[in-house]
């Protein structure tokens, strides 16, 4: 891995950000909503109107708002939230903390159940626990978000009381009332990626034990268990680690539902209360940093291919 190549992904990077920066600007200028009237109300007078616009702006040609726009953006300055009047650059940021702590905990909890579960389901090829594994998989593909945490809180929360269905808490306030909140949103999320991971893995898995340095490994005499661990389960991961960057993109996306149900205020359900309240400032903002986080992951994936798989080089 070539520091070449790390220069031309940043760059991949900063590309894709800007690419998505026009595009969210020139859907937000075409939007039905005018940021005086947001801002003043419908019964203010013609005068305050002009005068906000003015202020902010608003008559200046798009190309000009746009620059004046993205070069705050690039310092960290996204402007006024028209709905609450706070800056909405630390609000994004620390919604994408709380919705990135939610994202992480379920891929780790999905990597800790599925890549066993997929390991032994390839290992016991027909058997009790291949069928097992195909059962959850279906199961976790069948039910929608919303179904299955209805179903977990209504277990969990209501019925047995072992944890708070609604609510979030910060770790570094209380580390125990953080986990106790967020083991049902995560539990969801994790059940979901489980069900396509888990057959990912059986299947990369299968292939690789058919695979001929597999059975040169076995014509050696080495043991089953550092057959299936230090040989075939590195090679098997491989795709799973696309699954696992594009998986990132799916939950800061769609996590907005497990995020609105268990009330936890994450990025996806901040954005979700901007497009409601027509908050351009917050929607620009939301949606930039959304797709700089996505592309990022997917920069890390590529590097994580390139730990894994010696072959790969990127020069």
């Amino acid at each position: 891995m070539s520091a070449s190549w790390l220069l031309r992904r940043l760059a991949l990077i900063l590309y894709t950000v800007f690419i998505v920066s026009v595009l969210v600007f020139g859907i937000t200028q075409a939007l039905p909503a005018d940021a005086a009237v947001t801002l003043l109300g419908e019964n203010a007078t013609t005068e305050a109107l002009n005068a906000i616009r003015e202020r902010l702006g608003l008559g200046d040609p798009i190309w000009w708002q746009y620059l004046r726009w993205v070069g705050h953006a690039a310092t960290g300055d996204f402007g006024l939230s028209m709905r609450t009047g706070q800056p909405v650059g630390p609000e994004m940021l620390t919604a994408l903390g709380r919705s990135l702590l939610l994202a992480v905990a379920a891929i780790l909890v999905m990597l800790v159940i599925a890549v066993p579960l997929g390991m032994v389901a390839a290992v016991r090829q027909g058997k009790l626990a291949d069928m097992a594994t195909g059962l959850i998989s279906y199961l976790g593909v069948s039910f929608p978000e919303f179904v299955t945490a209805t179903l977990l809180a209504m277990l969990l929360a209501d019925t047995l009381q072992w944890l708070p269905a609604t609510g979030y808490v910060s770790p570094l306030e209380d580390f125990g009332g953080a986990v106790r909140h967020l083991a049902l949103p995560v539990l969801t999320a994790s059940l979901i990626l489980v069900a396509h991971v888990a057959r990912m893995v059986r299947s990369e898995t299968l292939d690789v034990l058919h695979s001929d340095y597999i059975r040169a490994a076995r014509l050696k005499g080495l043991p089953e268990r550092t057959v299936l661990v230090r040989h075939a389960l590195r090679n098997a991961l491989l795709p799973v680690v696309t699954i696992v960057a594009l998986d990132v993109g799916y939950l800061l996306g769609g996590i907005i539902v497990i995020e609105e149900i268990f009330a936890i205020p994450g990025i996806g359900r901040q954005l979700m209360v901007a497009v409601t309240a027509r908050d351009l400032p917050s929607i620009q903002a939301g949606a930039l940093i959304m797709s700089a986080t996505y592309a990022v992951a997917n920069t890390l994936a590529d590097v994580a291919y390139a730990v894994l798989d010696k072959r790969i080089r990127y020069d």
